[in-house]
């Protein structure tokens, strides 16, 4: 019976991981604050509940080319056109700031600043404060729960595994259904992390998602925030995607 300890290991490890996932679901589940039911998005705070800080960079960008206030080049290269529009607009000051003074800078190196700005975290901390986005704690319980549900998957696998080939034939089946318990209930808690749970707290809260799904996408702002740069024109994506500091920037307008 030296299968049973081992059985018993696995219960306890399997178990915990999956308790641990779904306290970071519920948690990430209850707001800080209350939605309200009549709460309305801004683009902006549609791109970061869709896609989280790079898509408010992204959406950015998008915007400050369309107003021709910045050119983006599918070389992956941005180029300031018209510095002075920025006005009140603390993320396209952020743009402007990580593009720097030479004017010209590869998306590449901008899109991580911009995301980092001081701009952006405020506008995730108001959502927060509101119920419609998951704080980055909740995030990274989330993400710590799934990974001890996959450890605890794989230890149930190997040890149920072992056991198996520890004991006699007659009562191998005995140890299999044993084993079959922890890992199918792994299993299932990966399955809704994965599928169910990870749309809901990557970014938004439930009360955030139900308002992203109330959103139409025709126009192409609102668009490339709920759906990201799949919707833009191919020049604009090859822009986005950038190729990198070692290809040569555009002429200036």
């Amino acid at each position: 019976m030296i299968w049973v300890p081992l059985l018993l290991v696995a219960f306890v490890v399997a178990g915990a991981g999956c308790a641990r996932v779904c306290r970071a679901s519920l948690a990430a589940a209850r707001p800080l604050g209350s939605s309200g039911g009549t709460e309305e998005l801004t683009v902006c705070e549609a791109a970061y509940l869709a896609g989280g800080p790079f898509r408010v960079t992204d959406l950015t960008l998008v915007s400050m080319h369309r107003a021709r206030r910045l050119l983006l080049a599918h070389t992956g290269w941005a180029t300031v056109v018209d510095a002075t529009g920025a006005g009140g607009d603390e993320l396209e000051r952020a743009v402007l700031g990580a593009i720097g003074p030479a004017g010209q800078s590869p998306v590449p190196a901008v899109r991580p600043v911009v995301a980092a700005a001081d701009s952006v975290r405020l506008l995730a901390e108001g959502l927060v404060q509101r119920g419609l986005a998951v704080s980055e704690e909740a995030r990274r319980e989330m993400a710590a729960g799934v990974r001890a549900v996959r450890a605890g998957f794989l230890l149930t696998l190997v040890l149920g595994t072992v056991s198996a080939l520890l004991v006699a034939e007659p009562e191998r089946s005995l140890v299999v259904a044993g084993f079959a318990l922890p890992l199918v209930g792994s299993g299932l808690c990966l399955l809704i992390g994965g599928i169910e749970v990870y749309p809901y707290t990557r970014w938004a809260s439930p009360a955030g998602q139900r308002l992203l799904s109330g959103l139409s996408p025709a126009d192409p702002l609102t668009a490339l925030a709920t759906r990201g740069p799949a919707v833009l024109e191919p020049e604009l994506r090859a822009a986005l995607k950038g190729r990198g500091p070692g290809e040569a920037p555009p002429e200036r307008p």
